[in-house]
């Protein structure tokens, strides 16, 4: 299985993660070591896989099980890919405003010791954008809300993506169309409830010791916190496909990861203050540290829907919005239905331009045989098409474990023990495969 450089950088033969396990143990979170567990046996066949077999050739395939979690790049990346295309489709096909919110520099910390605020931080972001639609236009919005807790230097950093309609829906479904949102004025508001925020849900005692810096996050923001939603151009799917691309980015791109050395690690980051692309060389431990506490917390949504995008409400909200226009003859948005996601071999296809459950030696289509997973620490059949399927994949769960059982023999030997002699067959390492359609063969 090949690993990339962030696979290399936790888990190669210098072992810094268990070495940062040792050391920080204590101050790990729980999913945090789930989530990197994931990531580490993601693509393994000794964690489970599917096999196929070609209908022409026999050629038989294993397919390793991903483990699709929030912090493994190699799932997060085509998951982002996917959302972003069913986003685009999806919502309605108005005009939409990308809304960043901020906050203070000095305020950073205390969101990272107190992980349990960033949810209502983001429903109180909402909050204010979809008060100024009710208040002063009577209309309901669509948002979609993401939370990014990283900046580009892998720092900590909590603020808030917004995909917001530039309008929105009466209670008839009439829908109305707004291109002005006086940021300016919501940049002091938000202020105002970020540092409202804080000092409700943290202790009289500390609410003490950060007070100065409450109060110097209120003195040098005399505009209040920044906001920044410009004018989106261009074509409104493409404008949807980048908006939901950039909110559901994972922390660190593989891409800006430009060295490792064994010991540090380089990588690329945009500078906010002057626009250029720099770069960055840190140890391990501290590329470890930066980037572990972007991983959100168990049953976290990253991603919240809000307004007519809210999931109770979305069908509702389009069937009364399209209701509307029939009758008022006014085409003003177009509300599609519900997509398809794409299944794996149809991602696989349009990322390399090649079908996987395509034979690539006749051509013939695989044909789907069984399944191993892990039951009880060991590898096992889950199901099996017919017996003699049921046989290859125990052959092929023997040879996945032969290593370990070839190790156990070695330190057997070493101790003195003389294990039987190996048949021929066995002491070249050769299975005998068989090719799911009634013969044998041999494979080395």
């Amino acid at each position: 299985m090949k690993q990339d450089i962030l696979h290399r950088i936790f888990f190669d033969e210098h072992k810094h993660w268990e070495a940062f396990v040792t050391k920080h143990g204590k101050n790990i979170r729980a999913v945090v070591m789930k989530e990197i567990g994931k990531f580490r046996d993601c693509g393994d066949p000794k964690k489970g896989f599917k096999l196929v077999a070609c209908e022409g050739c026999h050629d038989v395939k294993m397919i390793p099980y991903r483990c699709k979690g929030r912090f493994c790049t190699t799932c997060s990346c085509g998951e982002t890919e996917e959302w972003s295309r069913v986003l685009a489709e999806e919502v309605f096909q108005v005009n939409h405003r990308h809304v960043i919110m901020t906050i203070d520099e000095g305020l950073r910390d205390v969101f990272l010791k107190h992980r349990e605020l960033l949810k209502p931080f983001m429903d109180e972001g909402v909050r204010l954008i979809k008060e100024y639609f009710e208040k002063k236009h009577n209309v309901i919005p669509g948002i979609i809300a993401g939370l990014h807790t990283f900046g580009s230097k892998l720092n900590f950093n909590p603020h808030i993506h917004m995909l917001v309609t530039m309008g929105g829906m009466k209670r008839n479904g009439e829908w109305k169309k707004y291109d002005f949102i006086p940021f300016e004025m919501l940049r002091k508001q938000w202020q105002t409830v970020v540092l409202k925020l804080i000092r409700k849900h943290v202790s009289a005692e500390e609410k003490k010791k950060i007070q100065p810096l409450l109060q110097r996050a209120y003195s040098e923001n005399e505009k209040g916190f920044y906001i920044h939603a410009p004018k989106q151009k261009g074509d409104v799917k493409m404008q949807l496909g980048y908006i939901g691309r950039y909110m559901r980015r994972p922390a660190i791109a593989i891409s800006r990861i430009e060295a490792y050395d064994g010991q540090c690690v380089t990588f690329r980051y945009t500078d906010k203050t002057d626009g250029k692309e720099k770069q960055e060389t840190v140890t391990v431990e501290a590329f470890i540290s930066r980037v572990i506490r972007h991983i959100p917390d168990e049953q976290f949504k990253t991603i919240r829907h809000y307004g007519v995008y809210s999931r109770r409400t979305k069908s509702l909200s389009k069937k009364l919005v399209t209701a509307w226009q029939k009758e008022a003859r006014k085409w003003i948005v177009k509300a599609k239905k519900a997509m398809r996601r794409k299944t794996w071999n149809e991602k696989v296809k349009e990322h390399t331009g090649k079908d996987p459950m395509v034979c690539p030696k006749c051509e013939c289509y695989y044909e789907y045989k069984g399944e191993v997973c892990l039951k009880e620490g060991k590898l096992s059949v889950k199901y099996a098409v017919c017996k003699t399927a049921q046989a290859c994949l125990e052959r092929m769960i023997r040879d996945l474990t032969g290593n370990e059982e070839k190790q156990g023999r070695e330190e057997k030997e070493a101790k003195g023990h003389h294990p039987k002699q190996l048949s021929t067959v066995q002491a070249r390492g050769q299975v005998c495969m068989f090719d799911l359609y009634g013969s044998g063969r041999n494979t080395a």
